[in-house]
This record gives C-alpha cells, sequence and structure tokens, in this order.
C-alpha cells in the first residue's frame, strides 16, 4: 500500500507490537493516527512469547482480548537446575503465552478496527518537524513516534541515538511441536546460560535459549549441558526456522526531542531474561498516548522512567543469579524453604506493583540471605 497524501496528528514509523499498540491508544483518545513499516506482516523477532497477567491488562486496556485458543494460559513460573525446582503460581491471575505473529494480527485488526491507518511496505526515509517523508510522497503530521526497534532510525534522526548500554546478551528461539508438559514458564539455568520454556498452544511451545556470548546461546549446547531439558524435547519436531537476536538493557538520556517521541525497543530496553518487554511497550504506548492528547511530553517521559525502574532492578537481580552458581544455589535452597517469597517475589515480577512492595520483597530476600 502507498500513502495517499493524507495528514495525521500522530504518525508512528514501525508496525510492530509498540507501534500498534501506541498508534491504537492515540486513536482510542481521538486523534487521527497513520502506521508506517517498510515490512509487511507476518512480521517475526526472537522473542519469548510469554506475556505476564499485567501485560495481558494492559492488552485489555487497548481493547485487545484475545480468545484462549490462540494461544496458552499458563499458571506461573518454574526455575530448574540440576534437580531441584523452585515455583509459584501468579497472584494476578494466569499468563499467556502466545505466538509473536499472532498476537501482532490481533493488534491489527484491532488498529483497523479503531481507524488507524496502516501503510505496509513503506519505510520512513527521513523526518522533519512538519512530517515523515516515505518513498515519493511527505506525509504531514503534529506529532511522530519512533517504534522502529532498537536500532531506531528515528532516535538518530532526531538525535537522541546516544544510548547508555547497560547490558548486552544473546538469545536464540525456537518452536517445538509437542505437547506441553507443564502448566508453568520452566526457566532452567545452566552456567552463564538460561532456557525459557513457554507453552504457546496445546500442541507447540518455545523455547529461548540467552547466554552473554552467542556461543553460550547456542541451543544444542544448552542442551549439552542440561540433560533434563534434553530430555524432554528429544526427538520433537522443529516447527520454526531458528531466530538468534542480540538482547539489550539500555537507557536514553531523553525519549522525546521537540515534535518526536520514541516508544518500545526504540525507547531503551531491559533484558531478556526479565520478560517484561511487551508489558513496557504497552505501557509505554498507553502513556505516550495521554502525553500527545495533553500536549505534555515531560510526562511521558516522568512516567517512561517511573515503568522501567522496576524491570531494570529484576532483570539486574536476575543476571546475577546467572553469572554467579554459588548464589544461586544458595536462592534457590532459600526459596524452596520460604515458598511464600518466592510467591512474593514473582507477584512484584509480573504484576503492576508499586514500590512498597518492591522493598519488602526485597528486605525479605535480603534478610534470608543473612539468615541462611
Amino acid at each position: 500500500m502507498t500513502a495517499d497524501g493524507l495528514g495525521a496528528d500522530v504518525f508512528i514509523v514501525g508496525g510492530g507490537p509498540a507501534g500498534l499498540a501506541a498508534a491504537i491508544a492515540a486513536q482510542q483518545r481521538g486523534m487521527s493516527v497513520t502506521v508506517a513499516d517498510g515490512t509487511v506482516p507476518p512480521i517475526d523477532k526472537a522473542c519469548g512469547e510469554g506475556m505476564m497477567p499485567e501485560t495481558l491488562g494492559a492488552l485489555r486496556e487497548l481493547g485487545v482480548n484475545i480468545p484462549s485458543e490462540e494461544g496458552y494460559f499458563f499458571r506461573g513460573l518454574r526455575f530448574l537446575e540440576n534437580g531441584e525446582e523452585i515455583c509459584a503460581e501468579f497472584p494476578q491471575g494466569a499468563g499467556l503465552g502466545i505466538r509473536r505473529t499472532i498476537l501482532q494480527q490481533w493488534l491489527i485488526r484491532r488498529a483497523m478496527q479503531c481507524g488507524v491507518r496502516i501503510l505496509w511496505q513503506a519505510p520512513a526515509l527521513g523526518i522533519t518537524p512538519a512530517g515523515v517523508q516515505l518513498q515519493g510522497e511527505f506525509v504531514p503530521a503534529r506529532w511522530i513516534v519512533g517504534a522502529d526497534g532498537s536500532s531506531s532510525r528515528v532516535r538518530a534522526w532526531c538525535g537522541l541515538d546516544r544510548p547508555k548500554v547497560l547490558e548486552q546478551r544473546f538469545a536464540v528461539r525456537r518452536h517445538y511441536r509437542i505437547v506441553p508438559w507443564s502448566d508453568y514458564v520452566e526457566v532452567y539455568w545452566a552456567k552463564k546460560r538460561q532456557a525459557y520454556v513457554t507453552p504457546i498452544s496445546r500442541e507447540e511451545l518455545c523455547l529461548v535459549v540467552m547466554g552473554d556470548s552467542a556461543e553460550e546461546a547456542d541451543v544444542d549446547a544448552f542442551f549439552a549441558s542440561c540433560p533434563q531439558l534434553a530430555a524432554r524435547l528429544a526427538g520433537a519436531e522443529i516447527s520454526s526456522r531458528e531466530r538468534g537476536a542480540v538482547t539489550l538493557m539500555h537507557a536514553l538520556h531523553s525519549v522525546y526531542a521537540g515534535n518526536v517521541a520514541l516508544v518500545g525497543d526504540a525507547s531503551g530496553g531491559v533484558d531478556a531474561i526479565t520478560g517484561e518487554g511487551l508489558r513496557l511497550a504497552f505501557r509505554q504506548a498507553i502513556e505516550l498516548a495521554e502525553a500527545l492528547r495533553f500536549n505534555d511530553m515531560p510526562s511521558y517521559a516522568r512516567a517512561h522512567r517511573n515503568l522501567a525502574r522496576k524491570p531494570v532492578l529484576m532483570g539486574s537481580l536476575l543476571l546475577n543469579l546467572g553469572r554467579n552458581e554459588q548464589l544461586r544455589a544458595r536462592a534457590f535452597r532459600m526459596l524452596a524453604n520460604q515458598p511464600p517469597l518466592f510467591v512474593d517475589m514473582l507477584a512484584v515480577h509480573s504484576g503492576n506493583a508499586d514500590w512498597k512492595d518492591l522493598l519488602a520483597a526485597g528486605t525479605q530476600l535480603g534478610w534470608r540471605f543473612l539468615t541462611t
């Protein structure tokens, strides 16, 4: 599709989940919105494909209600290593495992219901304060939103491309055609690497292996270090092309400049180990739409910082556990002996907990370390 010369209150560069969520949220608030992307659906990306309960809550605010048959509802989180395990259920309700491409289809459907204008195969070639340049056509816009990922061109064009990289790791994703053996997202820990197993349908699951280097994120190498998971998946059919990605925990000095704002991975990110990427993107989209509605970009910047604090802290904690075997073994023993503490930590991690809850869980964790 090509542009027809119509302008928009909001022009969004990027048709992934963050861009579509921002488009829906802005259109819900009475603004006209155009989304442009240089590719065409289905747009796939290496992703753990598990959405926490609070992520589903954000989707419902956007009017996106995904039926159960499109994915697989999971009850909580289970950690496993060397035959030991700890698990807890989400107190807020179930999470949902779903193929990234199916999630995007539901977001596209909702965006079109709201009246969002979507241009596929329409790469943005540049921006000015007056609008966005597409191939052969300039589209006027009051606001421009960069939702074009961690290598955002919009971020570079508006002079915000100076991210502070806190962590960089590697991830590889595979899908397996197999009946899920668990109603939990399972995290298998090994030396300096982790594997996430998420059920995404009644006959398929998503496996993501993460490590500090590409070699540590190799799936077969992980199987060699984790015979428990290797045995689970022995003989299962690989049902998708293997995809790799670099997962970054990074922050920007600012997420807006003039009439340009950034959302999703373009605006910074947390390590994939947190499982918080989609929740952050959807919550940022809602906050951004409110800021656009009231012409108040500083309020978006404040909300963006507040949204990122908990995932950054949880990401640092999980990365430290992943890199320190003695610390992890001690944590496993402590949480196995204190199941309510793991439930509290999961509630903070998976929900919209405030700082009081986070500090309480952190204090309990630190005290248990000192007394065990």
